[in-house]
């Protein structure tokens, strides 16, 4: 009945957090911290929550795909750039102490959420799309601190993509989440070897978080290309309400 309950948790816990990661972000502000409330050290926890991450991003990529949504090369070049900067991202994750991440995690997390609330207001634009040149330099440069961070936690960073995309390269929102899921994909599959390869990750509660992030991921993907960037802009702004809450009242 306990492993009932359980799993119970994590796979209602993760479609939701597919919806959010997948409509705005900060899906893993939630699944990370019920991972450790089920008993996991911080650093394997921050592993396993990648098995999520990893499956939920490439169940929405297929459903934007599946709408005709899609930025290929693009997401290709920053996607690699992000997979190098995970790298090293993930490996300074692995190495350092848990109560030291814990530490860390509470000030990223101030961070990201006071960025958001700065900078919500001005992710909506009606103008061309600046995907080559000089932005397209832009772009693969800032996607390989991006995947530092991503490498490092994960949390929040997909409204920190998104503000990247929508503003720099000028991508509507729908767009926006297409490419930030495709190359959250790409970089995330790296970080989550390495997790593996130093021995981070439990396979289990990781496939079943995972199982009702895809299916979250899913619908949400599709559903919000219907609803355009309107349903969007109020999935961001109700993620950065719960992120608030979450900062102020609770650690």
């Amino acid at each position: 009945m306990e492993e009932f309950i359980q799993a119970t948790i994590l796979i209602v816990v993760g479609f939701f957090a597919g919806v959010i990661n997948t409509l705005a972000g900060g899906g893993s502000l939630f699944t990370l911290p019920v991972l450790i409330f089920l008993g996991l050290p911080p650093t394997i926890a921050n592993g396993t929550n990648r098995i999520a991450i990893v499956i939920q991003s490439l169940s929405g990529t297929m459903g934007y795909r599946s709408k005709g949504v899609s930025n290929f090369p693009f997401n290709i070049y920053l996607g690699t750039s992000a997979s190098i900067g995970a790298l090293i991202g993930a490996q300074i994750a692995v190495d350092l102490d848990g109560r030291l991440f814990n530490r860390i995690l509470a000030i990223i997390l101030l961070i990201v959420g006071g960025l958001i609330l700065m900078n919500a207001k001005n992710l909506t634009h009606n103008l061309p799309e600046r995907l080559t040149g000089k932005y397209l330099f832009y772009g693969i440069l800032g996607f390989f601190f991006i995947g530092i961070y991503g490498g490092f936690i994960n949390a929040g960073i997909g409204i920190v993509i998104m503000l990247f995309l929508n503003r720099l390269n000028r991508l509507s929102l729908v767009k926006t989440n297409a490419s930030k899921t495709a190359i959250v994909f790409i970089y995330s599959s790296v970080a989550l070897a390495l997790f593996a390869y130093n021995g981070a990750v439990d396979w289990k509660l990781g496939l079943l978080m995972a199982l009702g992030t895809s299916f979250g991921a899913w619908w949400a993907s599709r559903w919000s290309v219907k609803k355009g960037d309107r349903v969007i802009r109020w999935a961001m702004l109700f993620t950065i309400g719960i992120m608030a809450v979450k900062l102020w009242f609770f650690e």
